[in-house]
């Protein structure tokens, strides 16, 4: 993939650019690849260490060792009301996308809780990962229980078999972008 390595450093009014460097700009910080992995089902957990939801990986060869991840999850989540579900990344780079370091709290790379038992949360997550790497990448979608109670993904802490329930959809989507 062309990036713009041949372009002056500075420009001088009137300048212009030659066909190879203009081609060069054209095929600099664009979509090269996308990819998603969609889950349907329903998963839970009562880990207290981070776990993989299973259908929420991808595995990706990038197109050249300077290429960035653009890694986007929307996870659709239950647990009991008060309770909290801790999400992260995994792969390449992706598990630096954390909290810092402060006494004996948590690191994570998002948390959320429900308003209650019988509602879904919603957590979003992105991260831009720069692997520098030409070799395949395994990223994955990861969430942990807080307390050690139950959560679940794409369902209700309670999931009701009645119309006032839900189930729903949760998406890990990676841009490949070049640089």
């Amino acid at each position: 993939m062309a990036t713009p390595t041949t372009l002056p450093s500075s420009f001088t009014a009137g300048q212009v650019l030659t066909a190879a460097q203009m081609n060069n700009l054209r095929g600099a910080f664009r979509v090269l690849t996308v990819n998603q992995a969609t889950k349907t089902d329903t998963f839970s957990t009562t880990s207290t260490s981070f776990t993989d939801i299973t259908g929420l990986s991808i595995t990706i060869t990038p197109q050249s060792n300077t290429s960035k991840f653009l890694l986007i999850a929307n996870l659709n989540f239950g647990n009991n009301g008060p309770d909290r579900t801790d999400f992260a990344f995994t792969g390449g780079n992706s598990a630096t996308f954390i909290g810092d370091t402060a006494s004996t709290r948590s690191r994570v790379g998002s948390e959320s809780s429900t308003a209650s038992a019988s509602a879904m949360g919603n957590s979003i997550m992105m991260y831009l990962d720069s692997p520098a790497t030409a070799s395949a990448i395994t990223y994955k979608v990861q969430m942990r229980s807080y307390s050690g109670g139950t959560m679940y993904i794409n369902r209700s802490f309670t999931d009701t078999d009645s119309a006032n329930f839900a189930r729903a959809a949760s998406s890990f989507i990676i841009l490949e972008i070049s640089a």
